[in-house]
């Protein structure tokens, strides 16, 4: 086995939309910085993600100094200023109740409804260190999350893949495979590691930035949304029931909280603290 490392960084601006891979990015506590701070609701105030629209998986953001600019399928592309309003707008992610901020410009809406083809809204979270606390159960006092699903980031190997590609070609449904890591939405993904060597850490560091590991990843349906068509299958989820059920869930990957600041860099060594 070689020397862990980081292998890629992947930052996804607004929430379910497709995301870019810089080569660096700033760690805040809440999450790699630009990350999931804008999100679409619907006309309940609802978080909406490609587990009820896989089509979001065709609609790319791009961050812009002051905003994010979005583009998709038949749409023209459209830059959004973050907003400089103060009120906010209640909306709810899963058990979340959180505030939020319009876009200001009604074209960010409206772009959206055209591109589901449903009634949405686009937001953004003004103030992430006050707005969202990670879940209690397993949360340290103060620490706090963007619109991601629930913690700051989430950890996947190289390892894990190819251990799970193999398993889903020898299953019911290998013409699925092997499938790509963008399946699992990863902000940072290691190589050099064993299969599934991530289940047991609890503290790592990625070059100069410590992380606290607290909760193995359980999966949900977009892992069986092809992220370059927007169809769905039956794999991971069929694979990972049969060989990677624990405590009830689907498991892939760990979800992190920063214990530092800093940048991490593509090639950064991997410390495994604990």
């Amino acid at each position: 086995m070689g020397h862990a490392q980081l292998q890629s960084i992947h930052v996804h601006p607004v929430k379910a939309f497709r995301g870019t891979a810089p080569r660096e990015a700033v760690v805040e506590p809440w999450g790699l910085a630009g990350d999931r701070r804008w999100a679409l609701i619907d006309d309940g105030g609802k978080v909406v993600t490609q587990r009820q629209q896989p089509r979001l998986a065709l609609a790319a953001a791009e961050l812009l100094p002051g905003g994010v600019r979005l583009s998709g399928p038949g749409m023209d592309p459209l830059t959004v200023p973050v907003p400089t309003r103060s009120g906010t707008v209640p909306m709810q992610i899963f058990r979340d109740k959180v505030e939020a901020v319009l876009a200001e410009d009604d074209a960010a809406h409206a772009w959206c409804t055209a591109f589901l083809g449903v009634d949405t809204r686009l937001v953004h979270m003004d103030a992430p260190g006050s707005r969202r606390p990670v879940d209690p159960a397993y949360a340290l006092p103060g620490e706090t999350v963007s619109f991601a699903d629930g913690f700051p980031l989430l950890v996947t190997t190289t390892a894990s893949l190819d251990a799970l590609n193999s398993l889903i070609a020898r299953g019911d449904h290998a013409d699925e495979g092997p499938l790509p890591m963008n399946r699992f939405r990863p902000n940072v993904v290691v190589s050099g590691t064993t299969a599934w060597a991530e289940d047991d850490w609890s503290r790592i560091a990625i070059g100069e930035v410590t992380f606290r590991v607290p909760k193995k990843c359980g999966r949900c349906v977009v892992t069986t949304t092809d992220q370059a068509t927007a169809e769905r299958g039956r794999e991971p989820l069929h694979t990972l029931g049969r060989h990677r059920r624990l405590d009830g869930r689907l498991i892939f990957g760990q979800n992190m909280v920063p214990l530092s600041r800093g940048t991490i860099r593509v090639g950064d060594p991997v410390t495994i603290l604990g």
